[in-house]
């Protein structure tokens, strides 16, 4: 057991409020780990106050609520910001006005956030290293609702096991939460449906890709798009992993523009890593899945280039 995962027991320990932030835009891992987190902390201490802090996220809000944390509830307390790899993905107000600060992520690390930062990029996801606590802790028990949320996660950010960060620690993550009598199926059915318009719009995007000769893909998603298919901004992501499913793309990059008229980014790799990419141009994440943002459309048409260069 690390340095790291003792100190942070240790924190769990002593602090009454606890504050649990996750990354915007989020994802079941973002949700999962959060939620499995707080609902393992509140079994484990009753007693204790838990926030799951962050705006409201209705397409997960199966996995687990978010809460509009007080700002006074911060003074003394011990913020904990899980699966975000800076500040500027932080989801929620206040994070840096707690008594101490720990970071708990699985992606490249870009900034050292808090107090105890720690970092395992060996992972598969957040939810994982969350597990990873439960084992080498005499507080910390599974319980059916924690190990719902973290499968979640789990099979979120593996694409049910698909990814190369899958190993075999993952699988027994997995198995210790099957072991609480979670209905996995059900899980993996509630993650895997979507509504008809993004059905639709997935449709549209496997139509509309474009692909270069070595195999890299390249979709543009408007706001008037967006607005056709009556979709909220990020409900889009969706779309995402579907366009790699094509066995003509190698890699390949979906870019969504904001209504400041830049351009959301996500990178994705099947073979070839495009995390360096992503640095370059402001972001980061995991060498075959990372994002960043385009300023204008002139970075989007570079950032095109580059990765069919790769």
């Amino acid at each position: 057991m690390s340095t790291e995962t003792d100190s942070i027991l240790a924190a769990f320990e002593k602090f009454n409020t606890i504050i649990i932030h996750r990354h915007i835009n989020p994802d079941p891992d973002a949700i999962g780990s959060q939620t499995g987190l707080a609902l393992l902390l509140r079994a484990a201490y009753p007693a204790k106050t838990i926030y799951t802090a962050g705006p409201a996220a209705p397409d997960l809000a199966w996995i687990g609520p978010q809460q509009q944390v007080p700002a006074d509830a911060y003074p003394g307390a011990l913020v904990v910001v899980i699966d975000t790899s800076n500040r500027e993905r932080i989801a929620g107000d206040h994070f840096d006005q707690g008594a101490m600060l720990i970071k708990i992520d699985h992606h490249l690390d870009e900034d050292q956030l808090g107090t105890i930062n720690w970092v395992d990029t060996d992972a598969s996801s957040a939810s994982e290293m969350v597990w990873d606590l439960v084992r080498h802790s005499p507080q910390l028990q599974l319980t059916k609702a924690a190990a719902t949320a973290l499968y979640a996660g789990i099979i979120g950010d593996t694409g049910r096991f698909l990814y190369d960060l899958t190993t075999a620690r993952t699988h027994q993550a997995a198995a210790d939460l099957l072991a609480t009598g979670i209905d996995a199926a059900a899980i993996g059915r509630q993650e895997d449906q979507f509504p008809e318009n993004v059905g639709r719009l997935i449709g549209w995007a496997l139509e509309n890709v474009k692909i270069t000769d070595t195999g890299a893909g390249s979709l543009l998603i408007t706001k008037a798009l967006l607005a056709q298919f009556g979709l909220a901004y990020g409900e889009e992501q969706r779309a995402v992993g579907n366009i790699g499913k094509l066995a003509s793309i190698d890699r390949w990059v979906v870019f969504t523009e904001r209504t400041d008229g830049s351009y959301r980014v996500e990178l994705r790799g099947k073979t070839k890593e495009i995390n360096t990419l992503a640095v370059q141009h402001g972001g980061g994440g995991h060498p075959l899945a990372s994002g960043a943002v385009a300023d204008n459309a002139a970075e989007l048409h570079a950032i095109e280039e580059e990765l069919a260069s790769l």
